[in-house]
């Protein structure tokens, strides 16, 4: 029987939060798949959306010569429209090619997108009517994208969600073991994965994971960690499947990575000072490196527009870490429960927002006229010809920023506008 002690979270602190309601400037959670794509390597990505979905996903991941993309779009049109093609006759054919033309396919996603006649169809009948009949060969499973629904790293949220519901139950009498959650780059992991090996823990799994057979299996006996604070509803998935979080900071810079390392270590019983003698080398060379750049950055003002939901760990990691000074920290949607260690580190003269009101928020970073500005792509060409030094946020995203070795990486993309306009002024 499992005798392991759930971990208790910690309790929010109370704070004051700007709530706003309004106009917002972010990606659709379409986006996602441009990660998520490249980690699952036997899944693929079928969009049933419009031209415009097609359009957004070709630009997000750029050309790609020397390979086909594991994703596609699914284009209604004029024909669709008129009523002249049966909609779930269409995309079950559309399926079919896909899983002709890629015999070692495991694993297809049917995407929901936002146009009206996307919005009628039953994806997800039409999905587990096709997982039915494919499985085991191919599994099918379905998601929403829709930026209605979604902000651009929620489409990841909504298809580890998807896929946590395709997860085998673990025995009821199984060994504690670790799964850790969130997209990571594969070089990243593979880091982890040695920490959490040299400190004892050999049951660990990630999700998603990078083919369909290594999918782990959940149930009471899972502790899992959150790589990614944008994961709300797969935590909630996760939880009526019986697992625990962990609770801990987020693995952005040495201070966080060494809290959730540490975290997942007190979880799975393992020594402290086991634990300590695996991580303190890592950990004092990380904050070497990241000390390198606080010269550059130290005493400096960051001003966040809502935009990836990693607003609120990256700003403890400026603020801890670098000295810089965050005047506002705008985010989609804050998690408490899941940020509350992160909240706690957040100096009290800082304005935290949630949501977005663009207008308002604009005026307010005018007149903050902030070092660095921290925005979508949207926001970042006109913020830029007003004399603004902007961070895209996206690139935070797209960029290997967890752990220790990545911690100084992460510190020059904060860098790296500064220099750029000094460089312009020069």
């Amino acid at each position: 029987m499992i005798t392991t002690a759930q971990v208790q979270p910690t309790k929010a602190p109370d704070r004051s939060i700007l709530r706003e309601r309004g106009q917002r400037e972010v990606f659709c959670g379409l986006t996602g798949i441009v990660w998520l794509h490249r980690k699952m390597q036997d899944a693929f990505f079928l969009v049933i959306g419009s031209r415009t979905c097609a359009h957004l996903l070709q630009s997000a991941a750029g050309v790609m010569i020397f390979a086909e993309p594991r994703f596609a779009t699914a284009i209604i049109d004029d024909r669709d429209l008129a009523g002249l093609a049966n909609a779930d006759d269409e995309v079950e054919r559309m399926v079919a090619e896909v899983v002709q033309r890629r015999p070692n396919l495991r694993l297809l996603f049917l995407v929901g997108s936002c146009p009206s006649e996307v919005i009628k169809l039953d994806l997800s009948r039409i999905a587990a009517r096709l997982d039915s009949r494919m499985s085991p060969k191919v599994r099918v499973l379905n998601y929403s994208g829709s930026g209605i629904e979604t902000t651009f790293t929620q489409g990841e949220d909504a298809c580890l969600e998807a896929l946590v519901g395709s997860l085998c139950a673990a025995p009821s009498d199984a060994h504690p073991n670790l799964l850790v959650v969130g997209a990571l780059a594969d070089v990243v992991e593979d880091q982890f994965r040695r920490y959490f090996n040299a400190m004892g823990i050999e049951r660990v799994s990630f999700l998603p994971s990078r083919r369909l057979d290594d999918l782990p299996e959940v149930g009471p006996s899972t502790r899992y960690l959150l790589a990614q604070p944008f994961l709300a509803q797969t935590s909630a998935a996760l939880e009526r499947r019986g697992a625990n979080r962990i609770d801990a900071l987020f693995p952005l810079g040495a201070e966080g990575t060494t809290s959730w390392l540490m975290a997942a270590a007190q979880a799975l019983h393992i020594p402290s000072h086991r634990a300590r003698a695996v991580i303190e080398g890592p950990a004092a060379r990380a904050r070497a490196v990241v000390d390198r750049w606080r010269s550059d950055l130290e005493g400096k003002r960051v001003f966040f527009f809502p935009d990836s939901q990693l607003e609120v760990p990256l700003a403890r990691f400026l603020t801890r870490e670098l000295g810089v000074k965050p005047v506002e920290i705008g985010t989609p949607y804050l998690h408490r429960a899941h940020l509350a260690q992160e909240l706690a580190l957040i100096p009290d003269d800082s304005v935290i927002s949630e949501g977005q009101d663009v207008e308002r928020q604009l005026e307010r970073c005018r007149r903050a006229r902030p070092d660095i500005t921290v925005c979508g792509l949207g926001l970042a060409n006109p913020l830029e010809a007003e004399g603004l030094t902007t961070k895209w946020s996206i690139e935070l995203l797209f960029t290997p920023i967890h752990g220790y070795e990545q911690a100084g990486d992460l510190a020059a993309l904060f860098q790296r506008p500064l220099d750029r306009q000094s460089r312009l002024k020069v």
